[in-house]
């Protein structure tokens, strides 16, 4: 099978789970303990990354960066439910 024979299978699979069950194609949710656990996770990550950028100078400035841009493409990544294009 050709990668669009696969992708086309695919794609109507999850179309007719879909309407099957509206839910199943929605937006995803978190519950309010998930959201907690990320805040304070997120709060001592950040705060480690302020204390690498004080020790290590640029390479924790550049740890940093790359860290956060990271955060942000998985969270965009999460939020829609696949990969950027």
């Amino acid at each position: 099978m050709s990668t669009k024979d696969t992708r086309r299978e695919f794609d109507r699979i999850v179309g007719r789970l879909a309407a099957e069950d509206p839910a199943f194609a929605g937006p995803r949710q978190l519950s309010k303990e998930w959201l907690l656990a990320l805040a304070v996770l997120g709060s001592l990550v950040w705060a480690g990354l302020n204390v690498l950028m004080v020790v290590w100078g640029a390479a924790g400035v550049v740890l940093t960066c790359v860290v956060v841009v990271a955060v942000v493409l998985g969270g965009m990544r999460w939020h829609r439910g696949r990969w950027l294009r």
